[in-house]
């Protein structure tokens, strides 16, 4: 790893505390979306992962509202999900991904959604946990946001995504290439 790429990756002292307490708050805020979980261990387990602190605040700096949502029962690991009310301010008019960007001749977004995912370290949300954020409260009733999309819809030039409307949660699909100012991604995080 180079120098500049491992500086990129390390919040500063003041930085690293700013983030807990906005982490701590938001746990604390939102008891209902990890029910049994102790911010203490959640806590311990950032403070052992410097990389992972680092992914979290730039779903932070991005306007995801990161927050603990579940812990893997097999590792142990503590689940992040981008849980800001209506996708990330800091994402939206992106592509699917880059072979849909470098497809576009004209009017080129700034960036895809699988290579900001990628670098800011997360995973896009699936379907599938799109559906478990939904059940922890009422997101994207504004927005849309991108989803991880399976190869097979992938293949015929398609990507989908999640939104909530009428009390009820969506899954839609557009071309691969086409953006949206009310559209980003949520990601996801394991510490």
């Amino acid at each position: 790893m180079n120098k500049s790429t491992s500086t990129k990756k390390e919040l500063s002292p003041k930085q690293h505390q700013e983030l807990l307490s906005a982490l701590k708050a938001r746990f604390e805020k939102n008891l209902g979306r990890h029910q049994g979980l102790v911010w203490a261990k959640v806590q311990a387990q950032l403070e052992a992962r410097p990389d992972k602190l680092w992914s979290l605040a730039e779903m932070e700096r991005t306007g995801g509202e990161p927050d603990v949502v579940g812990q893997d029962k097999k590792s142990g690991e503590y689940v992040f999900y981008d849980c800001s009310a209506q996708s990330p301010k800091g994402r939206v008019s992106f592509c699917y991904d880059r072979e849909a960007l470098d497809s576009r001749k004209e009017h080129k977004p700034k960036n895809c959604v699988l290579d900001a995912a990628a670098a800011m370290g997360v995973e896009v949300l699936t379907e599938e946990e799109y559906f478990a954020l939904q059940k922890l409260g009422e997101f994207d009733t504004k927005s849309s946001s991108w989803l991880r999309t399976p190869a097979e819809i992938r293949e015929l030039g398609g990507a989908i995504y999640g939104d909530r409307r009428y009390n009820r949660v969506f899954i839609g699909h557009n071309g691969a290439e086409s953006y949206y100012a009310a559209r980003g991604f949520r990601g996801s995080l394991k510490v």
